[in-house]
């Protein structure tokens, strides 16, 4: 009799655990460091000396107006400190009436003003104004022209008619973008449904560039930087990096590329992990509770998992699914679109335009057709999961111990805990 292994899986809020046979099972987790003592003080180091260029403050004029860009509610982003710290910053120099942070949805939906008042604070919101981008609401947006390969630029019209701009974000390896944060906070963040559309459209996405941690070379994230460079405008940008427990690392402030390309480095050092070969079972996440909180989101954990499956292998992924699928947005209809993996992929391949989500499904088909995926969720019926091609599990170590037991004695488990927070690669 083999002994098991007690693994602890990120998963909504309160995570769960799964026994599984300690000699089959190998687990791979992020390079774990300890948030910084002081979180204030990291955010306040990197604003008053950046990786490049001038401090925040010495850029900050009285009667300037001033637009500040943050991550929306499907991000781990420690907003409630970065945001405080930016306003520091600009205290005195700057008018708070003057100010608005802009929720960077991209084409997510908005968020309430009971979530953004968790994810700032209320002193903020009290004192500061705060809107949601709309990626579909034309009055909203300036065009500027046509940027990087073909790409219609239409951008927030706060933030075109801002005289400082300011990113903050987080920084983690992304599974088509190469990383997060940085320019991502203007372009798809800040910008109209057109310019989504064509930095996601197929010929991009189904690019083999276009993945986890590459961004030269990369058609999506190449096109980012030439359209943010071009006229997105950022006077400076913060990004910091984060451990398990969603805490701060470290923080990095200044010019747009420096800084990014700065903790870019930082996050590949903490999340990039290799592994000596390819399993025949992967067991992922999505990171838990903001990231796995729709079946959207967790196609990133997929995705994680696909990097070291073998090619007709399982992926078993663990994400709560609060949100559904989530019921806005066009990922929903897309993926019922069609009756497999494979028909998806032909159809968006064959589509002369974008549809909008049309990304996430073309990389959930891409895995599924490589590999078996079985979800488990607290939210989402196994009739709805079915409907968009996926099996459910109640009962996780009995999938992975089957699934192992199907291909015989050799067969090895490997386990993302942390879902997309950790990505391995072949050595």
């Amino acid at each position: 009799m083999t002994g098991t292994t007690r693994v602890r899986l990120a998963y909504g809020d309160a995570g769960l655990s799964v026994d599984l046979p300690a000699e089959r099972t190998t687990v791979v987790e992020p390079v774990y460091v300890p948030g910084a003592p002081d979180q204030r003080d990291v955010l306040r180091t990197a604003l008053r000396q950046p990786v490049a260029g001038p401090p925040l403050r010495e850029l900050a004029r009285p009667g300037q107006k001033v637009a500040i860009s943050m991550c929306d509610g499907t991000r781990a982003q420690p907003r409630h400190l970065m945001i405080p710290a930016v306003l520091e910053e600009l205290d005195g120099v700057v008018d708070l009436d003057d100010v608005v942070i802009l929720v960077a949805t991209g084409t997510h939906r908005g968020n309430t003003e009971a979530e953004i008042r968790a994810m700032v604070g209320d002193a903020v919101v009290d004192a500061v104004h705060v809107l949601n981008h709309d990626a579909r609401e034309p009055s909203s947006l300036v065009h500027l022209g046509t940027h990087g390969n073909g790409v219609p630029v239409w951008l927030n019209r706060h933030w075109v008619e801002a005289d400082l701009r300011i990113t903050t974000g987080f920084v983690e390896p992304h599974f088509f973008a190469g990383f997060s944060g940085g320019p991502k906070l203007v372009a798809p963040g800040l910008a109209g449904l057109d310019t989504v559309l064509t930095l996601h459209d197929a010929r991009r996405i189904g690019h083999p560039q276009a993945t986890w941690a590459v961004c030269e070379g990369n058609p999506v994230h190449d096109d980012i930087r030439a359209v943010v460079g071009a006229v997105g405008g950022v006077d400076f940008a913060l990004d910091v990096v984060l451990n398990r427990e969603q805490q701060i690392v470290e923080a990095f402030g200044g010019e747009l590329f420096a800084m990014h390309a700065a903790a870019r480095e930082a996050a590949k050092r903490l999340a990039m992990r290799p592994v000596p070969d390819l399993f025949d079972v992967v067991l992922t996440t999505n990171a838990g509770f903001p990231l796995d909180q729709n079946l959207y989101q967790s196609v990133k954990g997929m995705s994680a998992g696909a990097t070291v499956v073998r090619d007709g292998g399982t992926i078993v992924c663990a994400a709560e699914c609060r949100d559904g699928f989530p019921n806005h947005g066009s990922y929903r209809d897309v993926l019922e679109s069609a009756p497999s993996p494979r028909a998806l992929l032909d159809a968006i391949e064959a589509r002369p335009q974008t549809l909008p989500d049309q990304w996430q499904v073309q990389v959930q088909a891409k895995v599924q057709s490589r590999a078996r995926v079985v979800m488990h969720t607290s939210y989402l019926s196994d009739h709805a999961l079915a409907a968009a091609h996926l099996e459910q599990t109640t009962d996780i170590a009995a999938t992975v111990a089957e699934a192992l037991g199907a291909v015989g004695p050799d067969a090895r488990v490997c386990v993302l805990p942390e879902g997309p927070q950790t990505i391995p690669y072949l050595a």
